[in-house]
């Protein structure tokens, strides 16, 4: 099943519902931004402006709620990558890799609840890859890429330079950009 489609068969049909939804996921997300895995759901309903038992509807479990936060977040970067000018194609996969860091920076939280048996693992790895892959070949196509390492390569790179904790956001950004001097020509 596609990302999107996963995402869209999980929101309600009836316009009042789905804005009880849309609530719901907009304040997890910001919950989780702020308080961590851990924000009780209690407090996310509150920001929602629902009831506990709207919440549990939607979502009967905590890692029903997170997966869809981060498939959500997932989409938007897919957006984003997708929107890029790619005319410039250095210009673009930096671009893409240095918002898919802090995707993941601002996300891994939420990475924990996805696990490859999660019924959102797939799409969502699909998805980015679809992203990032077409951008990592043109790249390497305009010679801008090292010929000799893969879109995978740099992604399970990327995966492992964001695991790290940093000192500041932009710690984290001079490791980004050693990665990109890496597999450039």
């Amino acid at each position: 099943m596609r990302l999107d489609d996963l995402i869209a068969e999980r929101r309600p049909h009836r316009a009042d519902a789905r804005r009880n939804f849309d609530a719901l996921v907009a304040a997890a997300t910001e919950a989780y931004t702020e308080l961590g895995a851990d924000a009780p759901v209690e407090e996310i309903a509150r920001r929602a402006g629902v009831g506990i038992a709207t919440l549990y509807r939607n979502f009967p479990t905590r890692v029903d709620l997170m997966e869809y936060v981060y498939l959500t977040s997932v989409s938007e970067l897919v957006k984003y990558g997708q929107g890029l000018d790619r005319t410039d194609p250095w210009g673009a996969l930096a671009a893409w890799l240095s918002r898919f860091v802090t995707h993941l920076a601002t996300k891994h939280v939420l990475t924990t609840v996805l696990t490859r048996e999660s019924q959102g693992y797939l799409p969502s790895r699909e998805a980015i890859y679809g992203v990032a892959d077409p951008l990592f070949e043109l790249a390497q196509q305009s010679g801008a890429v090292r010929a000799d390492v893969s879109a995978d390569d740099v992604m399970r790179v990327v995966f492992a330079v964001t695991a790290g904790v940093y000192v500041d956001d932009a710690q984290r950004q001079r490791a980004v950009e050693i990665v990109l001097d890496g597999i450039r020509t």
